[in-house]
């Protein structure tokens, strides 16, 4: 497992789009996931232990997110050849188990985690209404350690985008296991 923490993102940049499979049987795409006042792209997997520690958080914070008018998706980028946890099947167990109330996408070439520079899983970007970079980071800040009652930083961050403000300038990198990229 390697270990990394997440570049500082290109704020001010657009979303780039895409159209993927997900565990719902449907294909989405950047407009059909969008909320009114934004949108949270994350990418994960579902063998990683930095995932697997705020799994049941992530959940609970899109539904908040969510009531703000933020919408949210999940995406799914490693090489199952490499990590068979990572399948489209173990994929659909994983949302079901963890009530993901958000599409859980798997992005097979893996291009798109290429055209949004994501390096790791977790990995968050959070974007304003226009669709514009307004988060880079992390989840929050307890790490590989799955207790409650941390800052939330994203949360934090994503509420105050979908009041019309603008999102803290200090974002902290999130950490995670590398993205297990295709030969």
């Amino acid at each position: 497992m390697v270990s990394l923490h997440t570049p500082a993102g290109k704020l001010g940049s657009s979303a780039p789009p895409f159209d993927l499979p997900g565990v719902d049987g449907r294909r989405h795409t950047l407009a059909s996931v969008r909320g009114a006042n934004g949108l949270v792209v994350m990418f994960i997997c579902n063998h990683c232990p930095y995932v697997k520690a705020v799994i049941d958080k992530i959940p609970r914070d899109m539904r908040e997110l969510a009531s703000l008018g933020v919408g949210a998706v999940a995406i799914m980028s490693n090489d199952p050849a490499l990590y068979p946890e990572d399948s489209f099947d173990n994929m659909k167990a994983v949302a079901e188990r963890h009530g993901f109330g958000f599409p859980y996408l798997f992005d097979e070439t893996q291009d798109v985690a290429r055209a949004y520079g994501a390096v790791c899983t977790p990995d968050f970007f959070g974007y304003d209404r226009d669709l514009r970079l307004v988060y880079r980071g992390r989840l929050d800040d307890a790490g590989r350690t799955p207790r409650e009652g941390n800052r939330r930083d994203l949360v934090e961050a994503m509420r105050a985008v979908a009041r019309g403000e603008t999102a803290p300038a200090e974002q902290y990198a999130s950490i995670g296991c590398s993205i297990k990229w295709k030969d």
